[in-house]
């Protein structure tokens, strides 16, 4: 059974990105009290106290103490556990290297990949970005001399262009973009993030100088030349509503504009604005909803529908006639929504870093950093050989192939100083690997090998790397200290008392006695719910008058057949508080609801109070919940009390001082 982790684990697992910064009890982090001798440093504490009380933690005095108290409860009984060899227990280990298993993998990533590309397109998105581009085309299976031809096509279109041609004629002579022809080249201002598979084309517009050709720069596109000629700060999104009044597709547009004005005068005059969108507008999207258009960011619209509703500064204020290519626009500004503290935007960020292979770039730069810094090794001659052995094996790209048998310890590749892989530890991941070696389409044997051997080396880099969080980030060690403290805190609590209070039944029977006056029952009633189904609607007022003054035994009697039940109920006995109907009602022997129809089960349901119980005494069985949780909270008392005795605590008083806020 998994046991259940204490808050403020849960709270540490959650905001991965505090850091610790702990010691060995220097000046800048001293030890704030010790239990059984072991020390508690000043980081620890703030930061659970701080997460487990959120926007309460206001460093008071009295609010400090208190959970200075708690956690030094907590420590105590974690003492226990360790004295009761708790940790050294099989089942904890295992079930602690799960959790470690399940968090390192993805806090890896999270502080090595995701913080880093969630700070970076967040400083991105501050702002535009001015540029212009050319793109030499290279098809998504291109040959190497198809990709070899389109770099030089490119490589000889910025020479012309650094002999200082007109990058709009260049541009229009070689640039694949099928917009070239209308811009030559200009794309004009665009932000962060750019689509799905330009994050290097991306990095350029926010990194390279202003007005300096860069390039060739390669996306899933082809080349790209790329000139930034202007960043300002971001625009981020209006919301606007628009009146539209079309122009002819050919032809005097001299009606339209006299339309729009008329309109636009109107307005100025007091006219509704909604009413007006709905009265005259031509776009027919939008005028049922007053006109209403939504959010939009910058490149959405034509750039004079978009400076124009950028430029107005204030909510409710109106545009004059706006011209585009389809007609003539009059803009409400409803509200502006400019970019929000990191913090705000992050879980917004992390989503569109997920859906862009920026994120899958990052993680292999990651692999890469680490393979460098942890000294991988690998043998090409023996991944050779496995190719050679797998060439003409008719059943390795089908689900009947197995791994050789009894598996080569023959080293493949390592890491570090004692972390090797072997060849059969690689044939056996290949063998399970069934989907990555079955995909339709490929059948040359040695590029499913090598990818799956691509493969199988970054999962052991992750593995490797995974290995020395602790090292590496004092805060991965903090939460699986945490874990592993309320791993123990558990199962000791467990042992101690939630076991006791369940199974000691003598011990749980005196503490009864002692206290049953606390378990009282309040004012109750025995209540009959009456439900007559949809075959016995005539019937249902003979029903109700027969079972004012009969038992619902009787009424059953009376109108059910066997053939045919009209009439159902269920009694319960029900303190005050627990049914609104009865809480409504005069709580008198023969009292009845009116009947209501439920129209999805077509039937009707009346209530009828049968009995009026006054106040009384609850037994231990009527109680066993309450009087159970009572007598828990009395072992724990005693057992924390007990541990006190036991475990000597020292705390610096000095140290607490200072964290006590005025």
């Amino acid at each position: 059974m998994k046991h259940s982790v204490t808050l403020f684990v849960l709270l540490a697992i959650l905001l991965p990105n505090v850091i610790w910064c702990q010691s060995d009890g220097t000046e800048q982090d001293p030890v704030l009290f010790t239990v059984d001798g072991q020390p508690v440093h000043v980081s620890e504490f703030t930061y659970i106290y701080t997460k487990t009380n959120a926007g309460k933690a206001d460093f008071s005095e009295s609010s400090l103490r208190e959970y200075l108290d708690l956690y030094i409860k907590f420590k105590l009984k974690v003492a226990a556990a360790r004295h009761m060899g708790l940790d050294t227990l099989p089942s904890l280990r295992e079930e602690l290297a799960g959790y470690r298993r399940q968090l390192a993998d993805a806090y890896l990533i999270d502080r090595e990949v995701m913080d880093k590309l969630v700070r970076e397109l967040y400083e991105r998105k501050k702002q535009d970005v001015d540029i212009s581009h050319i793109l030499i085309s290279v098809p998504p299976n291109a040959t190497p001399k198809d990709t070899l031809k389109a770099w030089q096509r490119a490589m000889e279109a910025k020479a012309k262009l650094e002999r200082g041609a007109d990058f709009a004629e260049v541009a229009k002579a070689y640039s694949d973009d099928r917009s070239v022809a209308d811009n030559g080249g200009h794309i004009g201002y665009v932000t962060a993030p750019f689509p799905n598979g330009y994050y290097y084309l991306e990095t350029a517009a926010y990194t390279a100088p202003i007005g300096k050709l860069v390039g060739p720069i390669r996306t899933d596109a082809g080349y790209h030349l790329l000139v930034v000629h202007d960043r300002r700060p971001a625009r981020g999104e209006m919301e606007v509503a628009h009146i539209l009044v079309r122009k002819p597709k050919e032809g005097d547009a001299s009606l339209a504009k006299k339309k729009i004005d008329g309109i636009y005068m109107e307005l100025q005059r007091g006219g509704d604005f909604e009413q007006m969108a709905q009265k005259y507008s031509e776009d027919k999207r939008t005028a049922p909803n007053g006109g209403y258009v939504g959010f939009f960011g910058i490149n959405r619209f034509e750039k004079s529908f978009e400076d124009a509703a950028f430029a107005l500064q204030r909510d409710g204020d109106i545009s004059g006639p706006v011209e585009t290519s389809i007609g003539y626009h009059i803009i409400k500004r409803i509200s502006h929504r400019a970019l929000g503290h990191l913090e705000v935007e992050r879980a917004k960020l992390k989503e569109q870093i997920k859906r862009d292979r920026r994120f899958e770039l990052a993680r292999r730069a990651l692999i890469e950093r680490i393979k460098k810094e942890r000294h991988f090794r690998e043998n090409p001659a023996t991944l050779q050989a496995i190719i050679d052995s797998l060439s003409s094996d008719s059943l390795f790209l089908t689900y009947k192939w197995k791994a050789p048998h009894p598996p080569s310890k023959e080293v493949l590749f390592a890491f570090g100083e004692n972390y090797q892989v072997t060849v059969g530890e690689f044939m056996d991941y290949m063998q399970r690997a069934t989907r990555k070696r079955l995909v339709i389409g490929r059948t040359h044997i040695p590029t499913v090998v090598r990818d799956l051997y691509r493969d199988f080396v970054n999962e052991h880099a992750m593995r490797y790397e995974e290995r020395h969080l602790e090292t590496r980030y004092p805060d991965f060690k903090a939460l699986m200290r945490e874990y592993e403290e309320g791993i123990l805190l558990f199962e000791a609590t467990k042992r101690a008392v939630w076991d006791k209070a369940a199974q000691d039944t003598t011990g749980l029977e005196a503490f009864f006695e002692t206290v049953r006056d606390k378990y009282q029952w309040g004012p109750r009633v025995v209540a009959s719910f009456y439900t007559v189904h949809a075959q016995g609607r005539t019937k249902l007022e003979d029903i109700r008058a027969y079972a004012k003054n009969h038992s619902p035994e009787e009424v059953l009697a009376k109108f059910n057949t066997d053939s045919l039940q009209i009439v159902r109920v269920v009694t319960k006995t029900l303190e005050k508080g627990r049914n609104k109907k009865l809480d409504k009602m005069d709580w008198e022997v023969g009292q009845m609801t009116i009947s209501e129809l439920d129209p999805k089960q077509r039937s009707y349901h009346f209530i009828k109070i049968e009995e009026v119980l006054p106040p009384g005494p609850k037994t231990l069985e009527e109680a066993r919940g309450y009087v159970v949780a009572d007598y828990q909270d009395k072992l724990e008392a005693e057992w924390v009390e007990q541990l006190r005795q036991k475990y000597e605590v020292k705390v610096n008083e000095a140290v607490f001082k200072k964290l006590i806020r005025p």
